[in-house]
């Protein structure tokens, strides 16, 4: 099959400083809705709840969650309804993610945070089950085994694409990562950039999450240090670090994931991470929605990002 996404090569005086190549796979084109690795994990999944006549879909989510826009809308597609556990009050219904995620059918409960950390937990999951004995349930992030085969895709297509080094990735739930080491088969350097300060939270949630065949790969790493404070957390210097990064390549970016390894990737390359000559793939996960809320909070001044225009909710 043909690649879901192109591989774009960007220039950077820094790349030329220090005599690298740097190609990004665009997973942020592969659908107007549901970009990046949204549309790769829900893919899987939502072909297994149609398999199994599923008559729903339950999924969980902050109130500017990249996972509760993407799941709403692919759900609307496939005609599936979907119920989301909103972690937050009522009141941020009517943001831009939300009020999106409402107009494409999602049902939404909100739960207080107490309530929201029991979304791994078993006995209570097993509860919802009961109360859902039709639906689905997706994870967090859409993080599961179903996940992982869709994420694994990326490597394929690269193979097609180009030869590469090291492939560079944001973490937040670790599904992503999973998925590129199951797909990768130990050929390439993969380096995840963690957007969240939680030590060695991480490492387990991706060990966890691999199968017995892939649970010996030792070709990837989470770098931690670049989190900038922990999670959607940023200075207003790094958001204009990003954006003029993006001037630069033509390429969009956010401050909360893609941005983070953006940051990650020029701090790395003046330390002299990357040898004369390494081949770099970066994986653009999406997630531009996000900066719609940002505008909203006064996080970002909307007039300074005009390449990024938001449409309203019809």
């Amino acid at each position: 099959m043909p690649p879901l996404s192109v591989l774009q090569p960007i220039t950077h005086p820094i790349f030329t400083q220090h005599k690298l190549t740097v190609q990004v796979k665009r997973d942020d084109q592969i659908d107007g809705i549901i970009s990046g690795n949204k549309w790769r994990k829900l893919k899987y999944n939502l072909l297994h709840a149609k398999s199994i006549g599923a008559k729903g879909v339950i999924t969980f989510g902050g109130c500017f969650s990249n996972h509760i826009h993407a799941c709403a809308f692919a759900c609307q597609q496939q005609q599936l309804p979907v119920i989301g556990i909103i972690r937050g009050e009522d009141n941020h219904q009517d943001n831009y993610t939300l009020a999106w995620a409402k107009n494409w059918g999602m049902q939404l409960s909100f739960v207080d945070r107490k309530s929201y950390r029991l979304r791994h937990d078993e006995h209570y999951l097993q509860q919802l089950q009961q109360q859902y004995p039709d639906h689905l349930i997706i994870p967090e992030g859409g993080s599961n085994s179903l996940a992982l085969t869709g994420v694994a895709e990326v490597i394929n297509e690269l193979n097609q694409q180009s030869e590469f080094d090291t492939l560079i990735t944001p973490v937040g739930s670790g599904g992503t990562l999973a998925g590129l080491i199951v797909g990768d088969k130990s050929q390439h350097n993969l380096l995840g950039i963690a957007v969240l300060k939680q030590q060695d939270y991480l490492e387990n949630e991706v060990k966890a999450l691999l199968p017995s065949r892939s649970k010996n790969a030792h070709n990837w790493r989470i770098a931690h240090e670049f989190h900038r404070g922990g999670y959607a957390k940023f200075s207003p210097q790094d958001a204009e670090k990003i954006r003029n990064f993006s001037d630069i390549v033509g390429i969009g970016f956010e401050p909360v994931y893609s941005g983070k390894m953006i940051l990650a990737l020029l701090e790395l390359i003046e330390s002299g991470y990357f040898p004369a000559h390494h081949r770099i793939v970066l994986l653009h996960t999406g997630g531009l929605q996000g900066l719609a809320g940002m505008f909203e909070r006064g996080l970002l001044n909307q007039d300074e990002w005009p390449s990024l225009p938001v449409p309203p909710v019809q």
